[in-house]
């Protein structure tokens, strides 16, 4: 098992929102952070997905179209743009992730009920292994997460340190 860390949409545009989104997408970002660090240390891919939404001014250029700026995004990272809720819909993100070795790839990011969700089905439907990791999703609403994670393969922070310790 070989796994990838992905992160989904968390960019500066998203962080405009207030209220309970801008705490759910804050609490994801640290969980985020505290990962990121372990799959750099086993030399294991991490893979920045933006969207791109030309009616909202999601496009590349813009400052909004930027991952949040805690991360540690480096010039060496795959990055993929979308257009769709799918990161696999219309992207070469499988070609890569196969010819990365990745059959387990673990997802974080925002929105747990939609781009998450979606991704995660299109991981399935290729043959991969996908998981969300627990606490790193975020939501416009937040008592979403709990069911996206209770219907799907959810692993906890401490599973996945274990996990990376045998790659």
């Amino acid at each position: 098992m070989k796994p990838a860390l992905l992160v989904i949409d968390v960019q500066k545009a998203f962080f405009h929102i207030s209220g309970e989104t801008r705490k759910s997408l804050e609490q994801a970002v640290a969980q985020i952070n505290a990962v990121v660090p372990l799959f750099r240390k086993k030399n294991l891919p991490v893979v920045w997905i933006q969207h791109q939404d030309d009616e909202d001014g999601v496009i590349p250029g813009t400052e909004g179209f930027e991952m949040a700026d805690s991360f540690d995004v480096r010039p060496g990272d795959f990055r993929v743009v979308k257009t769709a809720g799918n990161a696999f819909h219309g992207t070469n993100l499988e070609e890569e992730l196969r010819r990365l070795g990745v059959d387990a790839p673990v997802l974080t990011g925002f929105c747990a009920e939609y781009c998450v969700l979606s991704t995660f089905r299109g991981a399935r439907d290729r043959g991969l292994a996908p998981m969300i990791l627990r606490g790193a999703t975020a939501s416009v609403a937040p008592e979403n997460i709990p069911f996206v994670e209770r219907v799907n393969e959810v692993l906890s922070l401490g599973v996945l340190v274990k996990m990376l310790e045998n790659c």
